[in-house]
């Protein structure tokens, strides 16, 4: 893509906003779940041109009278039909040439989800939308790929000393839930007495005082995440 460069004779022209060209600026929304075991992401099938049946991230180009939040909160509703969800700026893309069709700057940013909250029959516009397990995503559109592996890492660091994981469970949870969550983000198995012993140092959760038991299976105690 060839990229017109403006020159501008005297410091006032550079610095009139009017006269600048200007770029278009997006918003893309990396929307993660877990089922069967593995770590979901919401791809979009593109029916056109660039990247004709590609797979990309939900996103779209931001309205003159809307903030990036509200942008993205709209492209959230869209895919999900989700309102009040947690979110959370990833990174800014910038490289001139992301987009064939002009400049085009996107903010990304990411939802963590319980995955029995998304219902993609009943969203808005989301008849082309499909959760795809984050180890066999295919081919993707623009710079996508990168955006995916942006978030993941956000993911995994944050996990590590926040209650980041709350946002894939209901309120109430066994310890052993909450230890699959962080087995599937972070992609390894984790020692049962070592992860009690690193979540009691981080002092996240708290007992429920209440039982969950299922058929034959041991009892086990309820936890939640403190306030």
């Amino acid at each position: 893509m060839h990229t017109k460069q403006i020159r501008y004779t005297d410091e006032s022209q550079k610095r009139d906003i009017k006269r600048l060209e200007k770029p278009a600026i997006s918003v893309t929304l990396l929307i993660f779940s877990i089922h069967q075991n593995a770590l979901q992401l919401i791809l979009i099938k593109r029916l056109r041109d660039p990247f004709k049946n590609f797979w990309s991230i939900p996103g779209d180009i931001i309205y003159i009278d809307e903030s990036l939040k509200d942008a993205t909160r709209r492209v959230l509703f869209e895919k999900t039909g989700l309102k009040d969800v947690y979110l959370e700026q990833v990174h800014a893309l910038g490289t001139v040439d992301r987009d064939p069709r002009g400049r085009v700057v996107t903010i990304a940013y990411l939802a963590l989800l319980p995955f029995e909250k998304v219902d993609l029959t009943t969203a808005p516009n989301a008849l082309h939308a499909s959760w795809v397990n984050v180890k066999k995503l295919p081919e993707l559109a623009f710079d996508h790929k990168r955006i995916v592996k942006l978030a993941l890492d956000k993911i995994r660091k944050e996990i590590e000393y926040t209650d980041l994981a709350k946002n894939f469970l209901s309120k109430e949870f066994r310890l052993s839930d909450l230890q699959s969550i962080y087995e599937i983000v972070g992609n390894k198995k984790i020692d049962k007495r070592n992860f009690r012993k690193k979540l009691a140092s981080l002092n996240l959760v708290v007992p429920t005082g209440k039982i969950y038991k299922e058929g034959s299976h041991r009892p086990a105690k309820l936890y939640r995440f403190r306030q």
